[in-house]
């Protein structure tokens, strides 16, 4: 499958605008923002928690599905930043489109560097099975899956 040429744009926007109607759908009041290091912010309507939400936003294609998703050793120190500007809780979710799959997978910045320490320059996600079935079994993680199916479409030769 041939993706265009603005696609990994438009898979950001995906990945926040869908984590923000999640967040909202379940009673969190929340917003978009134009912010170095955050994407999104929302409060937690069971504990009052404000969190401050880089969202991670990946589509896998044919033969890249399983593929870890990389995140740059300078994304945590932005993050981190704006959020002791909102005074919010450092949060990641990292949404993977692949093969019949989105995940959307929601977690603190803590969580992520105790299960993913740093390396030199990236800490990554892992998307194998194996690892997904760790990550349900985790209830620190919050986790959506949806599963898609193309019925139909324009024949591309």
């Amino acid at each position: 499958m041939v993706k265009s040429s603005r696609h990994s744009k438009i898979t950001g926007d995906f990945a926040e605008h869908l984590v923000l109607y999640w967040l909202s759908k379940y009673g969190f009041e929340c917003a978009r923002v134009d912010h170095t290091g955050i994407d999104l912010i929302a409060r937690k309507p069971h504990t009052n928690e404000v969190m401050g939400i880089s969202v991670k936003g990946r589509s896998r294609g044919e033969g890249t599905a399983g593929t870890y998703v990389s995140i740059p050793r300078g994304n945590f120190d932005k993050v981190k930043k704006a959020c002791k500007a909102f005074n919010c809780v450092p949060y990641f979710a990292i949404v993977v489109d692949q093969n019949d799959e989105i995940f959307i997978f929601i977690l603190s910045m803590e969580k992520l560097l105790t299960m993913f320490p740093l390396g030199k320059a990236v800490s990554g996600w892992k998307m194998t099975k194996k690892w997904i079935d760790r990550y349900i079994a985790d209830p620190e993680i919050q986790i959506i899956r949806f599963e898609h199916k193309t019925l139909r479409w324009w024949e591309i030769t």
